[in-house]
């Protein structure tokens, strides 16, 4: 499996690497930007990322911003629903509005930080991996 890591924090990418390492193969971006042009870089290649664990406060372009980035890019490009990367939501952001939000905009899963391995597995479980 092939899996995008979307964190401005150094530490958080590397944990969340280190958590999914028996998965799958981990990139990481720094910022929302940055996520995107790996995203549709992945894709060109022909080797898409089919699970992406996004961060919501994020300088540059929050993940909320790359989550809708992200969703838009696969619909103009064919790829329904039940096709495109996967993404979980990883963030101290645990209000009700955030979690309604990322859900409404596409999301699979939400996990509050601090991420706790097994939460992290259980949920990619869920997703079919």
């Amino acid at each position: 499996m092939k899996i995008l890591l979307v964190d401005d924090n150094f530490v958080s990418r590397k944990l969340l690497c280190s958590l999914l390492a028996s998965v799958g193969n981990s990139d990481m971006a720094a910022n929302g930007q940055e996520a995107i042009l790996a995203y549709i870089s992945a894709h060109n290649s022909g080797e898409p990322y089919d699970l992406i664990c996004l961060d919501i406060l994020m300088p540059e372009m929050d993940g909320n911003e790359v989550l809708v980035k992200i969703r838009e890019w696969e619909q103009h490009n064919g790829i329904d629903s039940t096709h495109g990367a996967k993404i979980i939501m990883i963030t101290a952001m645990d209000d009700k509005k955030n979690v309604f939000t990322a859900f409404n905009q596409g999301c699979e899963a939400y996990i509050v930080k601090p991420v706790e391995k097994s939460k992290l597995l259980g949920a990619v479980s869920k997703l079919g991996f």
